[in-house]
């Protein structure tokens, strides 16, 4: 049933109960994007399988070291995911070496490393290490272009800005079709990375009363 662009969802804060729902959005959010079908090598079989394993892993390890999540719901469905990465506990998913176990039981050793070498490098991008990092975030295909990203966005601004202790939020997309939406948002480039043919834009949102300048 097709939803109308005026309904405000509600945001929740997600817990590990929504692993399944979140793994399965998170999914199809992604098994198109530019630098995923890189990643996890589109051109060669089982590559849906590659990106389920990446996604269920990630999720998996988020909730396990009880990392935030925001969830939006329209008519209790979820509908859009935000995994949070502190400033903190920056590092703790990729760092665990069970996570990289099944990650290369599950995807194979060059797809690891390659993703690896990607978040590693997204991370030197970083203008300070007083921000939130998104390493997924995603709204489902069948409620894109509807305007659920803009209120995920600022539900997640709104999250951020209350730890003192952050500056702001770091994403990134290699995916051209997103590059004014975030600008148009408040959003500043600042770094690109090479994903084989891809170029990833690194994005960082200050917090309120926070900019780059004052962050030198």
């Amino acid at each position: 049933m097709p939803h109308s662009s005026s309904v405000t969802a509600e945001i929740r804060q997600l817990d590990s109960g929504y692993s399944r729902e979140a793994r399965s959005l998170l999914y199809h959010a992604y098994r198109q994007e530019p630098s995923f079908g890189y990643l996890f090598e589109s051109g060669r079989s089982g590559y849906e399988h590659r990106v389920r394993a990446t996604i269920r892993e990630l999720v998996k390890q988020h909730f396990l070291q009880d990392m935030p999540a925001l969830g939006l719901f329209v008519e209790d469905r979820l509908i859009g995911v935000a995994l949070i990465a502190p400033p903190q506990r920056r590092l703790g998913i990729t760092e665990s070496w069970a996570w990289r176990l099944r990650m290369v039981m599950s995807t194979g050793l060059r797809c690891t490393q390659r993703y690896l070498d990607y978040y590693h490098s997204v991370l030197a991008c970083l203008p300070s290490e007083a921000v939130h990092v998104l390493p997924l975030m995603g709204v489902h295909p069948d409620f894109q272009g509807q305007h659920f990203g803009e209120q995920l966005l600022q539900a997640l601004h709104d999250w951020c800005a209350v730890d003192e202790h952050s500056q702001g939020i770091v994403l990134d997309t290699g995916n051209g079709h997103y590059l004014e939406f975030y600008k148009r948002h408040g959003y500043e480039e600042i770094g690109e990375v090479a994903v084989g043919p891809i170029r990833e834009h690194v994005f960082f949102h200050p917090n309120p009363q926070v900019s780059l300048g004052s962050m030198a």
